[in-house]
């Protein structure tokens, strides 16, 4: 009973945590959104202790079920080790084996010092909430949107409007490569030896696992029923059961009942145990005392990404697609304050970008802030209107109180390229940049100041832009646009 319990729960979760990444309109975060609020994290990193405590007490109550229920990546991993074990062959293919403990501190070390350090893209790249954030942006998404937009299609013929076409592109190389090796790691891991990346891997399984040696309900074998089958042990995805001596590694269990299913005579029960029956946790060995993990390389294959830009039917001609220009100085969403709180506070899920509808977000190809979202317009611009961002940010590294903060926060300003401006460079008259302008940041001005009816070009106040974007995306220079936004480290209220 327990078993099915927990598999529902578990479940429930991860089909709405899945959706709120496959969502592209944002509609679901209306009602699941505290879903991935409440993965630790987030929690931790949006300084939420009221989430916080309420995970640890739940650990020291009843153990590891955070990993079990809550944790999307710890799901999945337990719906491929399903499949993986469909066979009769390989139902029981599970066995002991001792605590990798100097690979678990180690990975924890390294993820600590991310954080601390503020290096995000290290931190997020083991983080298992940001990583699975990635597989179902990068990998489940797009065909999501591909099946959304064969209903878009039919739909359109039966005159219903049910559905919208949405459009597939890929954000951003290295995310995807990075999304596509996470996806096989863990799938192989999955398949072969069940928990074994929640065990090994995952720095959030090895800070709970401390908890969970004390939690006050847990697993417990009778040792007078036990007859040493060994049914528990080769069930026991997480490999923690040794039933030669009757002991549970409670710091690598997670909780899954599987055992107390598995048990042909009710030799295992979910309880609170006395203290003569208390599983000792297997000791680490003197060398992992002693052992520190010197030295470490995070090997990131980075490319650099074309943006993958809207053609727009220009009649006879195709216009010519628009190039990323090189910016200084990234541009961060509006909310996000400052580069370094940005840093600090993001966790790469991709929730972000997955919103996005305007397909300004997108994960960042620089090493330093690598798959960390930033703006770029050659698709869009970022309307005064929408703040899903902010709305579904579960760490608050994108935060915005209301429209109104949003359309007075510089983000960025207007830099005029006199070399790519239409009415210089072919001799006609644009206008395209200030007719758009939200803030009336930008003024057309004769080009000739000697000759008032002299073709017009853009003059922008630098003190009223908002670096939305909108001259960038909407100015019709090819390939690059004769303004693009300039990005500031820290964003002001104007």
């Amino acid at each position: 009973m327990l078993r099915k319990i927990r598999i529902t729960l578990a479940v429930i979760f991860y089909l709405m945590i899945t959706l709120l990444f496959l969502d592209f309109t944002g509609t679901l975060h209306t009602w699941f959104g505290w879903m991935a609020k409440i993965q630790f994290l987030p929690a931790l990193l949006a300084l939420n202790l009221g989430v916080v405590l309420g995970l640890i007490v739940l650990t020291l109550l009843f153990g590891r079920i955070y990993c079990s229920v809550i944790c999307p990546l710890g799901v999945f991993q337990d719906i491929i080790s399903w499949f993986g074990g469909r066979s009769k062959k390989r139902r029981y293919r599970f066995s002991y084996s001792p605590a990798k403990n100097i690979l678990r501190y180690s990975i924890l070390i390294i993820f600590l010092i991310a954080l601390i350090g503020g290096i995000g893209s290290l931190a997020a790249l083991l983080a298992p909430y940001s990583a699975y954030g990635r597989i179902a942006q990068n990998l489940f998404a797009p065909f999501y949107a591909w099946g959304n937009n064969v209903l878009a299609y039919w739909a359109e013929r039966a005159d219903s409007y049910a559905f919208y076409e949405t459009e597939v592109w890929l954000k951003s190389v290295p995310t995807f490569i990075i999304a596509l090796l996470t996806f096989i790691f863990v799938f192989i891991l999955a398949w072969r030896n069940g928990r074994t990346y929640c065990n090994t891997i995952c720095p959030v399984g090895t800070i709970l696992s401390f908890l969970a040696k004390w939690s006050w309900f847990k697993p417990v074998i009778d040792s007078e029923k036990c007859n040493s089958c060994s049914l528990c042990s080769r069930k026991c995805k997480s490999a923690c059961i040794d039933f030669k001596n009757h002991q549970i590694d409670y710091s690598r269990c997670i909780a899954c009942m599987d055992c107390i299913d598995a048990c042909k005579h009710q030799a295992i029960s979910y309880r609170h145990p006395k203290k003569s029956e208390k599983a000792v946790t297997p000791k680490p060995t003197d060398q992992s005392r002693r052992s520190f993990l010197t030295t470490t390389a995070l090997v990131a294959t980075t490319a650099t990404i074309k943006a993958q830009e809207m053609k727009v039917d220009g009649g006879l001609a195709a216009i010519e697609d628009k190039k990323v220009p090189k910016r200084n100085t990234p541009i961060l969403p509006p909310g996000s304050q400052n580069a370094r709180h940005f840093a600090q506070h993001c966790t790469a899920c991709q929730l972000c970008v997955s919103v996005c509808q305007n397909g300004v977000l997108r994960p960042s190809t620089d090493l330093q802030r690598l798959m960390q979202p930033e703006m770029s317009y050659e698709r869009g611009y970022c309307r005064p209107e929408c703040k899903k961002c902010s709305e579904v940010c579960p760490t608050g590294a994108i935060k915005l109180t209301d429209l109104a903060e949003k359309s007075s926060t510089q983000i960025g300003h207007a830099v005029w390229i006199k070399a790519n401006c239409i009415p210089l460079t072919d001799g006609v008259a644009c206008g395209n940049c200030a007719r758009h302008c939200p803030t009336g940041a930008i003024h057309m001005i004769p080009s000739d100041t000697s000759d008032p009816e002299s073709l017009k070009i853009p003059a922008i106040d630098v003190e009223r832009c908002i670096g939305c974007g909108a001259c960038e995306n909407l100015c019709p220079s090819r390939p690059f646009s004769a303004i693009y936004v300039e990005g500031h480290k820290q964003h002001r209220i104007i």
